[in-house]
Order: C-alpha cells, then structure tokens, then sequence
C-alpha cells in the first residue's frame, strides 16, 4: 500500500509529532510505502502576517504541491494529522479532485474549538461546540490573540460551510470514545469517526528499586502545573521529579522537592519511568491520548491523573492508577502521600498496567486497528 502521511510540525515537538513519527516508521517495517509532506511552524516568521491568515484558511501552495506528489507518488490513501496553519483543508481538496481517500487523526478538538483544547481560563469549556466559533473570537482563545482566533474560527466555519469536514474526510480516527462523542456532538457523522489509540514500542523490561515521583510533559498551564506545584507545597516529605520545560517552567522552580530535569529524550524518560512509583498526570483539559500514559503502562508504572474525560477510560482506577480531582491539590497530595506509603500496592497496579499494555497499546495492535481502518477506506472508495 502506498499511503501520502500529511503533517504541520509544531514548533515546539510535542506527543503529535512523535505519534506520527512512530506510524510511519510503522508502517514502512511492515512493508508499506509511505511519503511524507511535512511543513514546519518555524517557517511562519518568515511569511507576512495576512499571507499566513490567508494560508491557513486555503493554501494555494498546497494544493499546488500536494498535487505533484500525487502524480509522481500515486498515493492509495492520504493520512493528515495537523494541518494548522500551513497545510490548509486546501489538502483535502487536492486529493478530491485526484480521487485519493483522506483519512484524518483527530489529535485535539481543533474542529470544536479554535484553540483546540476545549478550555478557557483554567476550565473546560464547551461554548463553541457545535456552534460557529464566535465566542472563541470575543475571549481570543486561540494564543490570546483577538486577531489569530479570528483566523482559525474563520478556517473552521469557511470549511464547515462549503462541506470540508463532511464530505472531503474519508474516515476520522480518535483516540478514544470519548473523544469520538464530542466530535459527534459537534457535528461529524458518528459514521465517519473510527477509534484507534496511540501506541509505543516497549522498552526492554528491567527490574529497579521504585522511588519518588515522575512528572514527563510540557510545563504549560492544561497540563495541570499549578495543582502540580500546589501539591507538591502540601506533601513537601514527597520527591518529584520533573522532565520537560515550557512556559510554567517558573512555578516549579522554587520547590525543594520538585527536581527539574528539563527535556529528555525518549530512553532516558524510559528510564525515569522504571525508577519512580508512580507518573503524575494533572492535566486540567480533556486530554485526547496522552502517550506518556501509554509509555508508563510499558514501563509498568501506574499513573496518578486527573479524573476527567478520556483519562477515565484509559486508567482504571485503584487497578492500573489513581484519579484524582481536576484542580484539587488538597486531593492530588493526599493520593501521592497514599501512593509513597502502599508501594507494593502502586507495584501490583504497576503490573496490571504493563498487562494493558501487551493487550491493547503494542506496535502490532495498533497496526492492525490502523490498517483495517485503511482498508475499509478504500474498499468504501472502490465502490
């Protein structure tokens, strides 16, 4: 199968980028032949401002080029991921025109939401589900810019109209069902929506002596950093270490017992994984898939997170984690303090989760799940 994966990398790598990634290495070790067309954020400070809006709603350079790969590579099926704010819809076109099925991962809720995450202020929310994105525009959702939100509410509701989402998208994937029912209720066909998780190649397994904590992420403000922080104030006896930097890297700087380890690449995160108790999750939005849940349950490690959304589907409480009240450092601390004072517990759950790993998160798994989903793709455009 020959299959075209579309990608607008971001300017700071985060999980999406190494999704894709992981897929297409995937998908050439079983045979297949994948080309890519990649954009890369740092190319927007080189373009005028008015230029980019209009980029983002239609690319002409994308669909001229997407074009020229169609020819020279005959792609079956085109696979796109993020297209904001270079790649454009104007993708999906192209390939219409060209009769090439698209098949589009659902990462955040970037359809619902001109900001993507479904949150405001520090809370969820739902204002623009299923509506023309207006409100996202007067709170300047998107970057906290009035300006840039107006630009993507307008690439989403110019789509919305002419049929982009409806009828140029051969099949959507999200990550969970939970996930799946927003888009639903924001207007996609429940038929065009598939389920496939994310997925990590395991790691050598090894045995070590399990001490403190482990947080791996971003520091930006969905990821729950002040109740992380705050936690961390109320359970001062408890070690966390910290891999990963951002914006909030400054409310975590001045805690004693939070050790900043700044970025790390993937084996030495693997390597934290396999020395903590526990990796915490405090995210305070409606998380798509974190993969880092996925890596930790490779790692045998049991996760502290957030009870909300898809995570509630991903972690079995008091099986394979703990859950814990979005925003409640009071609550986060105490499951910590439980977790640091039960370790054969937090390894029996340690061991649960390794076990839901080898069932539903290996590389064969998801190949399975990705390529039927392709299949029937095609088979519906042979018809």
């Amino acid at each position: 199968m020959r299959i075209l994966v579309a990608h607008n990398r971001y300017q700071h790598r985060g999980g999406e980028d190494a999704v894709v990634e992981a897929e297409i290495e995937l998908l050439r070790s079983k045979g297949h032949e994948v080309a890519t067309y990649f954009r890369h954020n740092d190319e927007i400070e080189t373009i005028p401002r008015i230029q980019l809006a209009r980029q983002a709603i239609w690319s002409k350079r994308t669909y001229r080029e997407a074009a020229n790969i169609f020819a020279d590579f005959k792609p079956e099926i085109i696979h796109a991921h993020n297209t904001l704010p270079l790649i454009s819809p104007s993708l999906y076109w192209a390939a219409s025109r060209a009769q090439i099925p698209v098949v589009q991962t659902l990462h955040n809720f970037r359809l619902l939401c001109p900001q993507g995450l479904l949150l405001r202020n520090g809370s969820i929310c739902e204002d623009c589900l299923g509506k023309v994105p207006w409100r996202g525009v007067v709170h300047g959702c998107y970057r906290e810019s009035f300006i840039q939100t107006a630009v993507v509410a307008s690439m989403l509701t110019f789509h919305r109209k002419i049929g982009t989402w409806q009828n140029q998208v051969a099949r959507y994937i999200a990550l969970n069902n939970f996930c799946r029912k927003k888009f639903i209720e924001g207007g996609i066909t429940s038929d065009l929506i598939d389920i496939k998780p994310n997925f990590v190649e395991s790691p050598v397994l090894r045995t070590e002596e399990r001490e403190g904590f482990l947080f791996a992420g971003r520091l930006s403000s969905e990821k729950g950093i002040a109740t992380l922080a705050n936690a961390a104030r109320l359970a001062p006896e408890v070690q966390i270490r910290v891999a990963g930097t951002g914006p909030e890297l400054e409310r975590v700087s001045t805690l004693g017992n939070l050790n900043l380890l700044g970025n790390l690449d993937s084996k030495r995160v693997f390597d934290e994984m396999f020395r903590a108790t526990a990796l915490i999750l405090p995210s305070i939005w409606y998380e798509n898939f974190p993969r880092v849940i996925v890596e930790a349950f490779a790692c045998g490690l049991p996760v502290i997170a957030t009870r909300l959304g898809a995570i509630t589907e991903i972690i079995e409480d008091g099986v394979t984690g703990i859950l814990v009240e979005p925003g409640n450092a009071s609550d986060l601390a105490t499951k910590i303090q439980w977790a640091s004072s039960n370790r054969a517990k937090m390894a029996e759950m340690g061991l649960k989760a390794r076990k839901t790993y080898e069932t539903l998160y290996t590389p064969d798994h998801n190949y399975e799940r990705l390529i039927s989903i392709y299949r029937s793709v095609l088979g519906q455009s042979q018809i």
